[in-house]
């Protein structure tokens, strides 16, 4: 018997990453899974995002696990997209009892030297994005009246700021916002909301040449080495990124019912690094 026997969760930014991560821990746990992402890049980001293939992977792993996994193509930021996503998840399974909005993207300069564009792409798909999400699934969990868990995915970028990331930084602020608004609007409802704040993890956000360079300007091609040492001194813990398995063991927890009674909180999986 796995924790989230019977459950369905919708996870966005699916196909690869933490999200990935995500959809194999909850459907080893026992849940079916509406695996959503845009499966293509975005001009304003400076690395690859994720391709139709990596999606497919997705599903390949929570089909391993003995579950049920239906793959969407939608962009976050687009309402119509979303909502035709979340409508065939609900007509594959008849319900939908975790959210995981994952989906997100981020670029690098100062704040008055971002384009509008740049700015737009990473506040849409961050914050604007989980509203969304959360926006059109809401309506199926209250009419159902089963309760629920709605897991927001931000960052330490959430908790205290870091340079050249400010669109960033504001998305991941207001996403602990929404959660706390929503905690307390779906409460009567029984359905949860939680913000997860993780620090730097072992993914493409992170390891691409951009990010490198934004840490270790003063080499041509900085690669994953050269920028690991900085990186250790971002967390108390001393690592320099976390797998993205550690994220979704906090996430298993918010999506079950050992978190039962919690709500609007912000649970860091930082390594200490909002301490610094």
């Amino acid at each position: 018997m796995g924790t989230l026997d019977g459950k369905v969760a919708l996870i966005t930014g699916a196909a690869r990453g933490q999200g990935r991560a995500h959809a194999a821990r909850l459907a080893a746990a026992g849940a079916d899974i509406i695996a959503v992402d845009r499966c293509a890049s975005i001009p304003e980001v400076p690395w690859p995002l994720a391709s139709p293939d990596d999606l497919r992977e997705t599903a390949a792993l929570v089909e391993s696990h003995g579950r049920r996994c239906l793959t969407q193509v939608a962009d976050v930021r687009d309402t119509r997209q979303m909502e035709a996503a979340i409508a065939a998840g609900l007509e594959a399974f008849g319900h939908i009892d975790i959210v995981v909005a994952n989906a997100g993207a981020g670029s690098y300069a100062r704040a008055w030297e971002l384009t509008e564009a740049e700015w737009d792409a990473v506040v849409d798909t961050n914050l604007k994005g989980a509203w969304i999400t959360c926006r059109a699934v809401i309506p199926s969990m209250i009419e159902r009246g089963a309760g629920g868990s709605l897991i927001l995915v931000s960052s330490t970028a959430g908790l205290r700021p870091y340079a050249h990331m400010a669109h960033y930084v504001a998305a991941k602020h207001g996403i602990v916002g929404l959660a706390r608004a929503l905690a307390v609007e779906l409460a009567p409802y029984r359905i949860r909301v939680n913000a997860v704040h993780p620090t730097s993890v072992d993914t493409g956000m992170i390891q691409n040449e951009a990010t490198y360079r934004l840490f270790r300007p003063d080499l041509e091609h900085p690669t994953r080495e050269d920028v690991a040492p900085i990186f250790r001194t971002l967390n108390l813990l001393g690592v320099p990124w976390l797998e993205p398995d550690d994220i979704s063991a906090a996430v298993l927890w918010l999506a079950s019912d050992a978190s039962r009674y919690v709500t609007g909180i912000s649970l860091p999986v930082d390594a200490g690094a909002s301490l610094k």
